[in-house]
């Protein structure tokens, strides 16, 4: 959105709207200010991922989820606006992107969400957000505790096989996630189960979960509880839980997580202190010495009110964007756009 008048209204009354209700916290009046504002979708956003166009990053979109019975994906240019729908959805949740799935002998960047209402992942074609999975997969079969909510996608260093990590409303601790393991099936994506893992501590949900390919580990909020750390290849065949985390520094909920890559080892963690506005940023490779031990860096407040989802991309996109961009859900049906510039003067300046 390329009206800034229109951006600080919206802002405003995000703000405004956000003051009148005591169960949430105001913007604060030192928020990172958004570099764009996507066009309002017609129900409720909740989770955003970047893809990355390989010939050239300044095409790149996001990938968005409109949280509704008759919701759907939408893809976003890099200046907010909407390019397209896909087919109608009932209640997709949270979306994350994978580089080259062979379907039919050909590389396929996919989009995969969760379809909440029809207990079900659904996969899409990038860019073009056409549906490749003949109707959907189904995921959790066999299970009373359903209601497919995070998702996440781990490519595999060896082999570039790549899996789907799914979360739930509620289910067992030690099985709460499930990976699915994708491939092609003819002209359709189909996926098998390989592996059940994850502690709850019963308090709320999980559903942000977000993969770091490079390091193979997979993390995940336990809402109201803590940041879990688990090993993503299934075939190590380890569950045991390598980290928890972020324990002490919400508000209430620790929900979207988006992984900041500096080198392929080294980075930054941002989590969505939901109901505080701001996120909290950890390093990527965690304490000198302690890979699973996870200090807390900063405390950035931005423009979004009771963020959801967010996702971060540290390539050059264009423009502001030259060392990366920061997106993130925001109540008022929108996700915001941030230059990585603005991010990183925060977390420089709390280092001080």
């Amino acid at each position: 959105m390329k009206n800034k008048s229109l951006v600080a209204l919206l802002l405003l009354s995000i703000s405004f709207t956000a003051c009148k209700d005591d169960k949430l916290a105001p913007v604060q009046p030192n928020a990172v200010k958004p570099t764009a504002v996507t066009e309002a979708l017609p129900h409720d956003t909740d989770d955003p991922s970047i893809w990355i166009n390989p010939t050239d990053a300044t095409k790149s979109i996001i990938v968005g989820t409109d949280k509704d019975t008759d919701g759907g994906l939408y893809a976003f240019d890099l200046n907010g606006k909407i390019l397209k729908k896909s087919i109608t959805l009932k209640r997709p949740n949270n979306v994350d992107i994978a580089y080259g799935l062979i379907i039919d002998g050909k590389k396929v960047d996919i989009a995969v969400t969760t379809e909440r209402e029809e207990n079900k992942i659904r996969i899409f074609s990038l860019p073009d957000l056409e549906p490749i999975d003949n109707g959907g997969i189904p995921v959790f079969e066999g299970e009373a505790q359903r209601d497919p909510m995070g998702i996440a996608l781990y490519t595999r260093k060896t082999d570039g096989k790549i899996f789907a990590i799914v979360g739930r409303k509620t289910g067992p601790s030690g099985s709460y996630l499930w990976q699915y393991k994708l491939s092609g099936n003819g002209k359709f994506a189909a996926a098998k189960v390989v592996r059940k893992f994850g502690n709850y501590s019963g308090k709320k949900e999980i559903e942000a979960i977000a993969v770091d390919n490079e390091l193979g580990t997979v993390l995940y909020c336990d809402e109201q509880f803590g940041i879990r750390k688990y090993k993503a290849d299934p075939a190590l065949n380890d569950n045991k839980e390598l980290a928890l985390f972020g324990q002490k520094d919400f508000k209430a909920d620790n929900e979207g997580i988006a992984i900041y890559k500096k080198t392929d080892s080294t980075g930054y963690i941002l989590v969505s202190n939901q109901q505080a506005n701001t996120f909290m940023v950890y390093p990527r490779e965690g304490a000198k010495g302690n890979p699973n031990s996870y200090p807390l860096l900063a405390e950035i407040p931005t423009s979004t009110v009771e963020c959801d989802g967010a996702d971060v991309t540290s390539i050059n996109l264009g423009g502001a964007y030259k060392n990366g961009l920061f997106v993130a859900m925001s109540n008022g049906m929108t996700f915001h756009y941030y230059a990585w510039d603005l991010m990183q003067k925060r977390i420089n300046e709390a280092k001080k």
